[in-house]
């Protein structure tokens, strides 16, 4: 009988599987604890990646202060640009619009949100939209950019996924990483634990390991194939599950948002690079077939297609153990919510970072497992609430796609967010939550949840003041946002890619 090596100390990490999870799991382990471990990583050049996760929120710049990487170098690297939000088309009701932007919208008090001192405004006739107390938002509605002092700016970044997994990959090897090439062909488990002991590769070699992380994608060949950790479908609540991608040349100034443009079983998206756009339309094939999809999104974009169009097929949910044994899986082995709201690499950031938190240097214990795996589901959850929002909270009637996502029940968790604060305008964040209370403010704002009363601490403001508190907000931001140079002029200035 084979050994558990459940109780070793862990010194050699096998990352199964590149693109951009493999090799952000190799940049973070190699910088932190690259000094202490063996780590591999394998992957072949004959399988392809998704990459089509172009667009970021502003969490992966903590992610690359961890590395110290250079913003300008990285951007020139990865043909990437700023963004500021995301621009909702369509999804309220056709021809009905709103931007999802980061940072924050006007000055809360103490004893209630800004949105209650909006709401009063909006009462009295003394407030604009609630927009126009955003400095990111108005920013890139006049698609400006810049850095400003004391990190007076939100924003994240579009990029060519490719080219930051090739760019990890180059950090990685500086600090250690050892990329070997070959597909996997077999895993090996310990007989009395069920962990895995090796992988085999068609060239017949044979990689041991004392953790290994599981970056293969949908296959999920070790913690789905191989250890047989079962999947949760999440598709009775996202009904989409499929995608096309497609790349584009610039046709005009790359602008400083994600483009989402809600179609009549699903949406497409818009991202600008320096010299190229991506686009992409997701879709449920229960509304829509292929070649229906693939003309939709030949029929709205600009440019002639550099690639040929992709068809890509996913189930949303999540696997029921992120960590189990001595397997974690991290990307899409993991789980896969669509990208809508741009978290799919942020979820590969948290990933990581909680890994090298409960790093298992002197032997893998449960307590450790149990909490990684409570905290990962809880984390990938409240964000599948958040994106069913979207779907669900809608005027749109004009397609069985959209009556079925207003018809549907929701997870009890998000109709009871969506009932406060309809009854009361307030919003509470949940612990460790990504989006924060903003974010569902404004989404559920833009989708059309308007609170029918706020907060009696509005009302102790008279006109004048109340007008004038208004006013000094979005006077500030005005100013700022005139003084500001234009998105692709500070990008062709700051980081531009070589030609």
């Amino acid at each position: 009988m084979q050994k558990d090596n459940r109780d070793n100390k862990v010194r050699r990490v096998v990352i199964a599987g590149g693109g951009t999870a493999g090799w952000m799991v190799a940049a973070g382990l190699s910088k932190t604890l690259g000094k202490l471990l063996d780590i591999r990583l394998v992957e072949s050049d004959e399988i392809g990646t998704v990459g089509v996760g172009e667009a970021t929120i502003p969490t992966l710049m903590n992610f690359h202060h961890l590395l110290d990487i250079n913003e300008q170098e990285f951007m020139a690297a990865t043909q990437a640009t700023f963004k500021l939000g995301i621009s909702f088309e369509n999804w309220r009701d056709v021809k009905q619009d709103y931007i999802h932007s980061f940072g924050l919208t006007g000055t809360d008090h103490w004893t209630a949100g800004f949105q209650h001192f909006w709401m009063k405004g909006r009462e009295r006739g003394l407030a604009g939209d609630y927009g126009d107390y955003c400095l990111e938002l108005k920013a890139a509605q006049a698609n400006k950019f810049a850095h400003l002092p004391r990190n007076g700016m939100n924003y994240a970044y579009h990029l060519d996924a490719s080219a930051y997994a090739r760019y990890l990959r180059k950090f990685s090897e500086r600090f250690g990483v050892k990329r070997i090439e070959g597909k996997i062909v077999e895993v090996s488990q310990h007989a009395g634990s069920g962990d895995i002991r090796s992988i085999r590769l068609d060239s017949g070699a044979e990689i041991e390991g004392d953790l290994f992380i599981d970056c293969t994608g949908f296959r999920a060949l070790l913690i789905g194939q191989a250890m047989g950790v079962e999947y949760e479908d999440w598709s009775h609540w996202l009904f989409c599950d499929s995608a096309v991608a497609v790349q584009t040349p610039s046709t005009g100034p790359a602008i400083p948002l994600t483009r989402s443009i809600a179609r009549d079983s699903g949406w497409q998206w818009r991202i600008p690079l320096q010299s190229r756009v991506g686009n992409g339309i997701v879709f449920s094939s229960r509304y829509m077939d292929d070649e229906r999809a693939v003309g939709t999104l030949l029929a709205n974009i600009d440019g002639e297609p550099l690639t040929k169009p992709r068809v890509i097929k996913f189930t949303p949910g999540q696997r029921r153990k992120v960590w189990n044994g001595n397997c974690v899986a991290i990307g899409l082995a993991s789980g896969f919510l669509e990208p809508i709201e741009s978290t799919s690499i942020h979820l590969i950031q948290r990933g990581i970072v909680r890994l090298m938190q409960m790093f298992p240097s002197d032997g893998i214990c449960q307590s450790d497992i149990d909490e990684y795996n409570k905290q990962a589901n809880a984390e990938i959850e409240h964000i599948r609430d958040f994106i069913i929002l979207h779907y669900h909270v809608t005027n749109r009637q004009d397609s069985a796609f959209w009556r079925d996502c207003c018809s549907m029940a929701i997870p009890a968790s998000l109709q009871h967010r969506i009932d406060l604060f309809r009854e009361t305008g307030r919003v509470f964040r949940v612990p460790n939550e990504l989006f924060a209370e903003n974010s569902w403010i404004q989404v559920m704002l833009g989708q059309g949840v308007m609170p029918r009363r706020h907060h009696q601490s509005a009302d102790l403001m008279g006109d004048a003041e109340l007008s004038h508190f208004l006013g000094n907000i979005s006077s500030a931001i005005d100013k700022t946002v005139v003084q500001l140079p234009l998105h692709q002029e500070y990008v062709d200035k700051y980081c531009r890619a070589p030609a």
